[in-house]
């Protein structure tokens, strides 16, 4: 589904990513980890296509087709969906009609006509009611005077309403508490499927003890130095970090 081969990205010509090979199948789960400054959220952000990174060496292919040359709205249109780390607040702009003009954009990249009204708002009610959204909350300015947890939970409703291929979840347990981050974590597993795939970044275990992973990558100074299965996170849990990057250096 997803390659990524020798991975070199710059921003501002300073070099972040330094070599990152990574192969993502349908129905995986990935985790990326690692301390502050190690790459993981530019990993996200240049997958998803966002113009301030510079990629300089390497790949990164969906389906078999490179990126490279692609819009991130024509990522998004192709199925590369990208939870922020920090949600923007979108003032007069409900979290509805938001949703009803992502819908119909994606649609009408795809040559397909607008998505009738009825059917709409039956697709809204489904996956409000799936995430145990409550109906007043899809009336509200997106993201205006939400909580961190609300924020969260509005990004896992639009990752459910466009039912993208791949999910990059950039730390999307940070300021949650643990109702929220349980209340998120039920949301994504419930959209896992043998189509999709998910890609979680974050600095903690705690959220691998809800969404568990199939496979658990470190990253340190720009390159992935050390993978395995969900055991790895909990050794990291225990052990910090300081072990990888003497690893990392020998």
């Amino acid at each position: 589904m997803l390659k990524i081969k020798n991975l070199h990205a710059s921003v501002d010509g300073k070099e972040i990513l330094r070599g990152i090979n990574l192969e993502v199948k349908a129905g995986e789960v990935h985790a990326i980890m690692g301390p502050n400054g190690s790459g993981k959220s530019t990993l996200a952000s240049v997958i998803a296509g966002k113009d301030e990174f510079e990629v300089t060496e390497g790949s990164i292919e969906l389906y078999g087709e490179d990126l490279e040359d692609i819009s991130p709205e024509e990522r998004a249109h192709m199925g590369v969906f990208l939870s922020f780390q920090y949600p923007v607040e979108i003032p007069g702009v409900s979290v509805t009609n938001f949703m009803k003009t992502a819908i119909n954009e994606s649609r009408k990249a795809k040559g397909l006509e607008d998505m009738p009204a009825k059917e709409m708002l039956k697709l809204i009610r489904e996956k409000s009611e799936l995430l145990e959204i409550d109906r007043k909350f899809l009336s509200r300015s997106l993201n205006e005077g939400f909580s961190g947890g609300e924020k969260k939970r509005n990004e896992i409703f639009q990752m459910a309403m466009l039912e993208p291929k791949v999910a990059i979840l950039d730390e999307t347990d940070s300021g949650l508490d643990i109702d929220a981050l349980r209340i998120v974590a039920n949301g994504v597993n419930k959209l896992k499927s043998k189509d999709n795939a998910v890609i979680l970044i974050t600095h903690y275990q705690r959220l691998l003890e809800y969404i568990v992973p199939d496979f658990v990558h470190v990253l340190h100074n720009g390159k992935i130095v050390k993978s395995g299965g969900k055991e790895l996170a909990l050794e990291l849990e225990e052990k910090g970090y300081d072990w990888l990057k003497q690893e990392a250096t020998v």
